[in-house]
């Protein structure tokens, strides 16, 4: 196999990253993603159900599209690649949640100030994903047998992740956070939602700064994981891309719609370290076993709806 294969046309690549430019702008400049205020459950909701819906629009419009250019057999099958994609994106976005829980814990940063650094941290995650997804997507075109080291890395993920789900991190000492502090010049003390400040003439970075380089960091492994994933699904780097995304974009909402009750959901890594050792075995036996996509879909979201049901009746009120 040769080359990047697509289904998709300039057209429509521009189009979703304009689309994604401008819900970015919407957000920053007319929706106050830039001023410092306390999100709450209500107002994460709302963002969490905006964003499921405008994915579910998205693989609509992309279903309705190629249905007129390529046929309804591949129209039905990268619209079930997108779904099933972006159920996997979105579930082991989850894990992150966590992560960030522990990182403004630990920094004790004011829930006001949480926002601003979840939206520039999505920012530089966008990034980020777009170089790995395309670097990723070449890779595979070009070297097939990758598909088997990306397995056994999930597999063997998945079953780390089984192991230590109750280890909780230091992020405090986190090896990027002692190497960003020996670089950089930091202004302890609180600072608002400055990144950067000047004292006496001099530029300092401010805690929040340090924890900005931590989420960024965070996400960084992640995406380690997360987007192999989603190459057991497709290799096309527009559904990629596109799942990811849209999972990235609705991140931050998630974050603060489960900031206040994560405690009740402490069987989810389970689920999800699950999903990485189904996902490893699904790609180290693809010679042997096809899995469609379709059974792919409804395992995730049993694994996943399974671990859910489990965490909310074990720690339901008696």
């Amino acid at each position: 196999m040769n080359g990047i294969e697509s289904m998709a046309s300039g057209p429509m690549w521009a189009g979703f990253i304009a689309f994604v430019l401008a819900m970015l702008a919407l957000d920053l400049w007319v929706f106050g993603g830039n001023k410092a205020h306390k999100v709450s459950a209500r107002e994460a909701g709302f963002w969490s159900l905006g964003w499921f819906a405008l994915a579910l629009l998205f693989n609509g419009g992309m279903w309705w599209y190629l249905q007129g250019t390529v046929g309804p057999e591949i129209a039905e099958k990268k619209s079930l690649e997108f779904l099933s994609g972006y159920l996997i994106e979105k579930a082991l976005s989850v894990d992150n949640v966590f992560i960030f829980l522990l990182i403004f814990s630990a920094f004790q940063v004011r829930p006001e100030y949480q926002r601003r650094v979840l939206i520039y941290g999505v920012l530089g995650a966008i990034v980020m994903r777009a170089v790995m997804i395309l670097a990723g997507a070449w890779v595979v075109s070009e070297f097939s047998w990758v598909l088997y080291l990306f397995g056994a890395f999930l597999l063997y993920t998945g079953l780390r992740m089984l192991k230590a789900v109750d280890h909780v991190p230091d992020v405090r000492n986190n090896p990027v956070l002692r190497l960003a502090r020996r670089m950089l010049p930091v202004s302890d003390g609180d600072h608002g939602e400055k990144f950067i400040v000047w004292k006496e003439g001099k530029r300092f970075v401010t805690p929040l700064l340090l924890v900005l380089v931590l989420i960024e960091a965070t996400d960084l492994v992640f995406a380690v994981d997360s987007i192999p994933a989603i190459f057991a699904i497709t290799s096309d780097p527009f559904i990629v891309f596109t799942s990811n995304l849209f999972a990235i974009l609705g991140l931050r909402a998630l974050y603060f719609l489960l900031a206040d009750i994560a405690d009740r959901f402490h069987l989810l890594k389970y689920g999800l370290a699950l999903v990485l050792c189904f996902i490893g075995l699904k790609m180290l036996l693809l010679p042997w076993l096809h899995v469609p996509v379709h059974v792919s879909l409804i395992i995730v979201a049993m694994l996943i709806a399974g671990s859910i049901i489990a965490s909310l009746y074990t720690t339901r009120k008696t």
